[in-house]
C-alpha cells in the first residue's frame, strides 16, 4: 500500500530500480500522512552502514493531537 509518492521524480530522473520498504513512524506522523500532510517533493534517501534514511521529507503536524481531551 502506498500513501505518498514523489511523482515528479519520474519526470525529472530516470528511475532504474524501485524498492519498497517499511518505515517507523510516530502516531502523529501516521495521522498527518493519512490526512495528506506529507511533502516528498525534495526528498531522497541515503544508505549508511546498511540502513536507509529519508532526507528532505516534510510531515506537517495536525492542528490538534486529540479532539476528546480539553
Amino acid at each position: 500500500m502506498s500513501i505518498a509518492q514523489n511523482k515528479k521524480a519520474f519526470f525529472d530522473y530516470f528511475i532504474e530500480d524501485k524498492y519498497e520498504a517499511g518505515i517507523v513512524l510516530e502516531g502523529w506522523e501516521v495521522k498527518a500522512i493519512r490526512d495528506n500532510r506529507v511533502n516528498l517533493k525534495e526528498a531522497y534517501v541515503i544508505i549508511q552502514r546498511g540502513e536507509i534514511y529519508i532526507i528532505g521529507c516534510h510531515v506537517t503536524p495536525l492542528g490538534a493531537a486529540s479532539t476528546h481531551i480539553r
